[in-house]
Formats: C-alpha cells, structure tokens, sequence
C-alpha cells in the first residue's frame, strides 16, 4: 500500500500534530508481532471488533429493503407510507449520529459503541413482534438513533488507533462492512423470507441478536478507554473541550458545510437504492428472487469499491478520489434509464455500488484526517447526522415519485432513476468546490 500523498487541493489536515496523535499513543509493533496496516494485539481486535459491528450496522440499514413487498402487502402500504415507514430508521439515525458522535468525544468511543450496539440490537429484535406499522415505525426509529451512533464512534476509534500513514485505508476497510452486511441481508432473504408466510420477513430481524452475543464480549475485553484520561482530564480543567460550535470556526467552516451537503446528496442515493431497489426490480417485472439478487450485486459493488478507494484515496487523496467515485455513480445510474440488457444491469450496478458508497466512505476518510482528534468524533458525528437528511429523504421522495400516476409503471421507476443519479452528480459538484476551495486557501496561506 503506498502512503498517503498530500495535495494542496486535497483536505489535509491543518493540525499537523494532531495528525500524528495515534502514531505517537500507540507503539510500532514489533516484527515479531502479527500486524495487518500498523495495527497488533489489542488494538488490532478492536479495530476488527468494530468493523464487525459495522457490518451488522449495514445488515440492518438494507433489511427493510428485503422485506418492503412483503410488509406492504401484510399492512396494505401505499408506496408513500412504505417510504415513510422506511424513513424512520434514517430519521433516528440523524439524531444518534450527532448525539453519539459528540459522546464518543465527551466521554469516550468505547461507551458510546457499546451503547448504540446495545440500542440498535435490542430495537431491531422488537421489530420481529410488531403488529401494526405504528409500532414498527416506533422500533426502528430507536434501532436508528443506535445505527446512527455507531458508523461515526468506530470510525472515530479506528482512526485513532490507527498510524496516519495507515488511516484511510482503515476508514475505507472500516466502513467496507455497511455493503458487507447489505450482501448478508440480500442472501440472507433469499433463503429466509419464503420459510413462513407470517413470520418469514419477521426472521430477518432476530439475528440482531448476533453482536449482543458474539461482539458486545469481545468489545468490552478489547475496546480502550478514553485516550489519556488523565491529561484530558487535566487539560479540561484549564481550556473546554471543543464541541460543535468549533466547526464553524473561521478555519473550519466551509469545510464543514461542504462535508455536510454531499453527504446528504451521496446517502440519497446510496440509501435511497439500498431501500427501494428491490421493489424497483419487481416494478420492472422481475420476482423477488431476482430483485433480491440485483440487491444483492449493487452491495457486492460496494464491497470491491471499498477496497479499490481506500487504495486510491491512500495513493491520490480521499476528496480527489470521492470526486471521480461520485461522478462514477451518476453515469452509471443514468445509463439505467436506457433499458439495458440484464448482463449489462449487472455492470451497472456493481459500478454504482462502488461509486455511492465509495464516495462516502472516501468524505468519511477526508473528515477524519481534516479535523483534530479532540474533534474528530464530533466531526464525523456532525457530518453523518445531519447528512442523514439525506437518507431521511430518500425513501421519502422515492416513494413518492413511484406513488404518482404516470403514464406507465417504467415511468415511475425512472425517476426514481433520476432522482439517485442526479444526488451523485451534486455530491461530485459540492466536492470539486470543497477541493477547489481548500486550494484557493491553501494558495492564502503560503503567500501570507
């Protein structure tokens, strides 16, 4: 893997011994030591302890997906009330990402984890008994404030456990478990749903049972306590700690602004795919086998892409490569709009899966190394929470524009289309003028 180049258009971080805060808390394994990317022991288990509840994270973020038909022929839905129903979680997830995220800072990354796990699992079991829509809705907007916590507390620990040289490619691997636990739901439901005809779909949210027994142990053993307590504890005395009103300073704000607005546009299409491509693919005349299957290859998309942007953004930069992912997606989204051949629906959507989701993983990699690591945590959280307007929104409108009455079903499903790929296409403009500004101000400083 090759280091990490900085640019002038890229958002390096302006803290440069910040930068370097996890490389100097943790020790340089020795050669003996197995280590995968600077990390050993203790801190590698937790690295990988956390990715393991990520995946669990984006197992339950598509599961709604996979069971939508079936809960909306159970509760006779309307596409509108299916989107909102599906917006619940999204909803949630915008609040715990800010709360979470804050927390994780204030009072450390292993108690704010445990707790939205906790949250998360607990919720989505109750999910299995619900009776009524209400109530399901209830359940899942709880299950997503513990969704929303958690993506930004791991990645905030992984970045601080990780070497600087090795952090994005952590961020990238990291966050590599939302698609990976999205293909686990696909299949999952393939196997799963057709079981029983009442309880089938209700399976599928019993396995949230699996981080409370197998992970929650292993956290509490491995994950580290806050980071040199006793120096924070006694630099809190004398200066407070940065809290939100610190992203909008003079040094952070436009940055700030600018991560918040494409993520918003990047988790419209991400999420607004991951919710109704399923029933997009029934529309078209697909069963759900096969519409499960179109979901399933858009997450395995996300998976390689993962992978293949966490090697660019070492190599390139993550705003760069964001820019060239996001962009990506949007082609490849609207070339759905040209009725392709189901070979070539395949292509596409591998394509667009590593384009959304890569994007995001890659303003993910970009925040943590932007800011501080006194703010990191609420950096992340800031930008995550309410980027879910974004995913708020997507069931939403996408519902809506299914609900309307075209002049044929294909309608219909094209604009859900256009509404995904026109989100890229923003989210790849707001970053070239985050890379275009950062280097105008980049271009400030050294001639002053």
């Amino acid at each position: 893997m090759a280091n990490h180049v900085t640019t002038q258009d890229e958002v390096s971080n302006p803290h440069p011994a910040a930068s370097s805060d996890s490389a100097k808390t943790l020790t340089e394994p020795r050669r003996s030591e197995f280590s995968i990317f600077g990390l050993s022991g203790r801190p590698l288990v937790a690295a990988l302890v956390g990715w393991f509840f990520v995946v669990f994270d984006g197992y339950d973020l598509i599961v709604y997906g996979t069971v939508q038909s079936h809960i909306m022929e159970e509760w006779s839905l309307t596409p509108a009330q299916a989107g909102t129903l599906g917006s619940t979680a999204f909803l949630g997830m915008m609040i715990g990402a800010v709360a979470l995220g804050r927390i994780s800072d204030a009072m450390g990354r292993k108690f704010a984890i445990i707790f939205s796990v906790v949250v998360l699992s607990v919720f989505t079991i109750l999910c299995a008994f619900s009776h009524n829509p209400v109530l399901f809705g209830l359940f899942r907007l709880f299950a997503g404030f513990g969704l929303g916590g958690l993506v930004p507390s791991v990645n905030a620990m992984v970045s601080d456990l990780a070497p600087v040289r090795y952090r994005a490619l952590w961020a990238t691997w990291t966050m590599s478990g939302v698609p990976i636990g999205g293909s686990i739901a696909a299949v999952v439901a393939i196997f799963v749903v057709p079981t029983h005809d009442e309880w089938g779909w209700r399976f599928m949210f019993l396995f949230a049972a699996i981080p409370l027994i197998i992970g929650l142990p292993l956290a509490l053993k491995t994950f580290p306590q806050q980071e040199k307590a006793a120096a924070e504890a006694e630099k809190a005395a004398k200066k407070a700690r940065p809290g939100f009103g610190s992203l909008f300073s003079l040094e952070y704000r436009f940055a700030t602004v600018m991560f918040v607005l494409a993520t918003v546009f990047t988790l419209l299409a991400w999420y607004g795919l991951g919710t109704w491509l399923p029933k997009l693919m029934q529309q078209s005349g697909y069963n759900f086998g096969a519409a499960l299957v179109f979901t399933l290859v858009l997450n395995l998309g996300a998976v390689i892409g993962s992978f293949i942007t966490g090697w660019i953004g070492d190599t390139f930069g993550p705003l760069r490569s964001a820019i060239i992912s996001a962009s990506v997606a949007a082609v490849a989204l609207f070339c759905l709009l040209l009725h392709p051949p189901v070979g070539l629906v395949y292509i596409i959507l591998v394509l667009a899966g590593v384009g959304t989701h890569g994007t995001q993983v890659l303003i993910i990699a970009a925040i943590a190394t932007y800011y501080p690591q006194d703010l990191r945590g609420t950096g992340l959280g800031f930008a995550l929470g309410f980027g879910r307007i974004g995913a708020v929104a997507a069931p939403q409108l996408a519902g809506l524009l299914l609900g309307l009455q075209w002049a044929n079903e294909s309608a219909g499903v094209a604009s859900n289309y256009v509404l995904f790929a026109g989100s890229a296409a923003v989210s790849a403009v707001l970053l070239t003028l985050l890379s275009l500004g950062r280097r105008r101000s980049a271009h400030v400083r050294e001639a002053a």
